[in-house]
């Protein structure tokens, strides 16, 4: 297929394209390349799929040397101009829109961004698949959407009505945005509920990252609720491969669908949302043993109170997907911990004679 990808200079949409190029799909890559996190990360992933930054112009394909089935364009989704010449020029089968403001705590004190990326944005992205007839949109939502629901685990069939935070609030606009556009326009959209995904080159906002780069630099780590909050940490990999899943199956209209009792997962539409989750929570402070055990450091703990905007625990429901598509995650957080740590002492070249003093007298051996 051809695939437009939003968002590939991002932390999923890096993998989702190595992902697709690997099996041999052509794909076009999109991203802004916005400073919300260190830009240097973001030109090392394209540099890593064969993308030269250097000279890159706005607006102008860049073709990659290792994948000759990859292009690469610096573009804002906002900017509708230049991405309806995108659609126009290359005649996508199919999108996948990871493109957001991500961050929990950001959208509290920068809510303008959130609105202008993620709904504006969004908004645009339909437009084109509405005029460009795209015969699939899949979507980045997120598990914040369930907000105050305590209904464990989280379920798609639940309604999920009371977001904590503008970010959860504007993945929640998503969904119903896309179920418009299946709804008058037969666009068929596929909405994905991402449960706190980590890995190899993620993003430096996170927890995982946070904790690591302290732990090895000798700092202390901020663990929030004391450390007692569940989270259904995902790896990576197996979020990428739920949404090449989805890609190759469009969604369909729910032919049982009722409208006296309407199921918010599906509709009489071309409409659905997933979750992509482990359904296996581990609490915080389990997560950083997790760390510690890997690097063999002892975290030095500063615990805190809940944030605003945060929940106390996730937990996500697959069956829908697994029943659907035949699929679930299966990655464990100690093979996944193993794999982050490994990477990032390899991306950013720490050695143990470079570690700081605190942390090399907790080493063990």
């Amino acid at each position: 297929m051809k695939i437009l990808v939003t968002g590939t200079a991002g932390f999923i949409g890096y993998h989702l394209v190595k992902n697709l190029l690997d099996r041999g799909d052509t794909v076009v890559g999109i991203d802004c390349i916005n400073d919300y996190y260190d830009v240097k990360l973001k030109h090392a992933r394209l540099e890593d799929t064969g993308i030269r930054v250097a000279g890159m112009e706005y607006g102008k394909p860049v073709y990659s040397h290792s994948y000759p089935n990859y292009t690469f364009i610096k573009l804002d989704i906002l900017d509708k101009e230049q991405l309806e010449l995108c659609f126009k020029t290359y005649q996508f089968d199919a999108v996948c829109n990871l493109a957001a403001q991500a961050g929990v705590r950001y959208s509290l004190t920068n809510p303008e961004v959130y609105i202008d990326s993620n709904i504006k944005g969004f908004l645009n992205i339909l437009e084109c698949c509405r005029h460009f007839k795209i015969k699939h949109l899949a979507y980045a939502s997120s598990s914040s959407v369930y907000g105050l629901n305590k209904n464990m685990p989280f379920n798609e069939h639940n309604i999920a009505d009371h977001p904590v935070s503008l970010y959860a609030a504007s993945k929640k606009a998503n969904e119903m945005m896309a179920h418009t556009y299946s709804h008058l326009f037969n666009v068929r959209t596929t909405g994905l509920r991402f449960f706190t995904v980590y890995g190899p080159w993620g993003r430096p906002d996170m927890a995982l990252f946070i904790f690591t780069k302290n732990m090895l630099e000798g700092k202390p780590i901020e663990v929030f609720n004391n450390g007692n909050m569940l989270r259904d940490f995902t790896y990576v990999d197996d979020i990428v491969e739920g949404i090449v899943h989805v890609i190759d199956n469009p969604a369909e209209p729910n032919p049982n669908w009722d409208a006296q009792n309407p199921d918010p997962a599906t509709s009489k539409a071309p409409f659905r949302i997933f979750n992509i989750g482990r359904g296996a929570p581990i609490s915080l402070l389990g997560f950083v043993e997790e760390i510690e055990s890997q690097m063999h450091i002892t975290a030095k703990k500063i615990l805190l109170p809940m944030q605003e905007g945060d929940v106390a625990e996730t937990c996500a429901d697959v069956s829908h997907l697994d029943d659907a598509l035949n699929y679930k995650p299966k990655t464990s957080v100690h093979d996944g911990v193993a794999k982050f740590t490994a990477w990032y002492k390899e991306f950013y070249n720490v050695k143990y004679e470079d570690l700081a003093p605190v942390a090399i007298g907790v080493l063990t051996h």
